[in-house]
């Protein structure tokens, strides 16, 4: 992928960030452009707001340096529980003679409360989302890669809750669990093509899923248990990202980098 001489350099990639209008997706899409690649913001509405803001953003602090040929932020509209939505996104991509190198599957969605509460509707939104979402976009960007003979990136934003659930976050646990595992058998298959596939699992961070949550009782509790006593920032995750993004991981597959102070040292 890129040079040895400069490992994190992203010059000539093509980054699909998913659920790039959340807090981590906006870093993710700064990180990113900020080493080099193109990249294209993901949602299921193109036009958000926030996603038309990021697009700005990255055209004028990145814009000179991205693709070493003058701006490229792409905004796309794609449902990852969707296949008809995924493919027609892809299909753009195709159509405008951009071959993505790098995917994150970063959209997630939770539903908190004991699973005995929980409506099948609720499951099915989480589990859909996580886990299906992630396998619906990553198919047609292999396929693609190994048409192409190209080397590839994926990274699948997972989480602590996947290697060990807390109470309350059934279908979230799950779903994650099953990503991790995912994770582990597509780098397996595509190793061979050169296609990485690694996850990332972060402790706390906050988001628009998580807010509300982060600022009850409860979780301040919990917070003061994590031995670096603070929850996660996004940025806290860029490093990782890009080591999974570039070729300064270039030999790693099927890994889980956890990034959460330590949390997961303890019971969760």
């Amino acid at each position: 992928m890129a040079d040895r001489a400069a490992p994190f350099d992203l010059t000539g990639q093509v980054a699909l960030i998913t659920g790039a209008g959340g807090g981590l997706g906006q870093c993710f899409a700064h990180t990113l452009a900020g080493a080099g690649a193109s990249v294209v913001l993901c949602g299921r509405d193109a036009n958000r707001p926030e996603l038309v803001a990021l697009a700005d953003a990255i055209e004028s602090e990145h814009g000179s340096r991205i693709n070493g040929n003058g701006a490229l932020c792409t905004r796309i509209a794609v449902d990852v529980v969707s296949q008809s939505s995924v493919m027609a996104a892809y299909e753009t991509l195709d159509e405008a003679g951009l071959t993505a190198t790098i995917l994150v599957n970063n959209a997630g969605v939770a539903r908190s409360g004991e699973a005995h509460t929980l409506s099948e509707a609720d499951w099915n939104a989480v589990v859909d989302t996580n886990l299906r979402g992630a396998w619906a976009m990553s198919q047609p960007f292999a396929k693609r890669l190994i048409d192409k003979q190209q080397a590839g990136s994926v990274i699948n934003i997972a989480s602590i809750l996947g290697l060990q659930p807390s109470k309350g976050t059934a279908p979230y646990a799950v779903s994650k669990a099953g990503l991790i595992q995912m994770t582990r058998a597509l780098a397996l298959d595509w190793a061979r093509y050169n296609i990485r596939v690694n996850a990332l699992s972060p402790g706390y961070v906050e988001t628009d899923i998580n807010r509300d949550y982060l600022n009850s009782e409860a979780a301040q509790d919990q917070i003061k248990r994590i031995p670096t006593r603070r929850i996660g920032e996004a940025d806290d995750l860029s490093g990782p990202l890009l080591l999974l993004a570039s070729d300064a991981g270039r030999h790693m597959t099927g890994a889980n980098i956890v990034v959460d102070g330590g949390h997961s040292c303890l019971s969760l």
